[in-house]
């Protein structure tokens, strides 16, 4: 019996080897097996463990520097600390404002008019209040003006500048790191401002230039770059008339000097003609007298 069992097996087990679909069956199922498994070992390389535990702790992963989702950048601030009681009293002089605004942008000096490169705030009860940095940055210079009063400077990133004038105490000196909000002095009077009162002169500058500090009050850095744009924009657009206007120029003088020499020639040609003129009427003279010395000699 186990004979004829061992035989029937061995035949049933020929009879499948011998079927069209057995091998392909094989090579297909071996490959699906192969690919599951380079898929799998796949995913296992990619999984990052965000935590790790340790004695049922929870330990952050290290493995990659954390990098800020967003960079965060100071928002320019005026420089007091109570924006509601403080009142800007001289504006910022823009051309393009309206009438009533360049007036309240002219300060009166000695009979004359001058025109205010930052804004003058003073407090609504006109008495002193502390002056506090607008920005992060370093105290680049300290000084006592004539006509502007005690006056402190601030350098910041991204080429940027502050201007602290008419402090009648300084509470800083040269070269020290301040906060934003870090006090730099008390608001006093100046000869320069002296109708403003008791004020803090601010001024705010980008790349050099002279900026409207009451436009980027409440607004962040990042917002000063668009003044760097329009003053390299207004600077090639100069640059590109100045050329414009030497080339032209210089085409004018070529033309002026084409014009010269072909007055030259003419004039040479006059000249040659004159010259001309003259040796026939030389010659002409010459036989005349010639003519005269013959009649001569015969009737003598």
């Amino acid at each position: 019996m186990k004979e004829e069992n061992k035989g029937a097996s061995k035949n049933k087990w020929s009879r499948i080897f011998r079927k069209k679909w057995f091998f392909p069956a094989v090579y297909l199922t071996i490959a699906a097996v192969l690919l599951s498994v380079v898929v799998w070992y796949q995913n296992m390389d990619n999984q990052v463990p965000d935590a790790q535990e340790e004695n049922g702790e929870y330990i952050p992963s290290h493995d990659q520097e954390a990098e800020p989702v967003l960079d965060q950048q100071e928002v320019i601030q005026m420089p007091v600390t109570n924006q509601e009681e403080a009142e800007i009293v001289t504006k910022f002089y823009d051309p393009d404002a309206e009438q009533e605004e360049l007036e309240k942008a002219l300060i009166l000096y000695n009979n004359k008019y001058y025109q205010s490169d930052g804004v003058d705030i003073a407090s609504a009860n006109g008495e002193t209040f502390d002056v506090v940095a607008a920005l992060s940055g370093t105290i680049q210079e300290v000084k006592k003006d004539p006509l502007l009063g005690n006056v402190v400077i601030l350098s910041h990133e991204n080429e940027v500048m502050t201007y602290y004038a008419s402090l009648e105490e300084v509470s800083v000196k040269k070269g020290a790191e301040v906060k934003q909000g870090d006090k730099l002095g008390t608001a006093g009077k100046n000869v320069f401002g002296k109708d403003s009162g008791t004020h803090v002169y601010f001024e705010l500058r980008k790349d050099g230039n002279k900026v409207n500090p009451e436009a980027f009050f409440n607004q962040p850095v990042s917002a000063l770059h668009s003044i760097t744009e329009e003053t390299s924009e207004e600077a090639e657009s100069t640059e590109d008339a100045e050329n414009s206007a030497d080339e032209e120029g210089k085409q004018e003088e070529n033309e002026q000097v084409d014009d010269t020499s072909e007055e030259q020639p003419k004039e040479d040609e006059n000249n040659e003609e004159d010259s001309g003129s003259d040796v026939n009427d030389e010659q002409k003279q010459n036989e005349q007298d010639s003519d005269a010395t013959s009649d001569a000699s015969e009737s003598a």
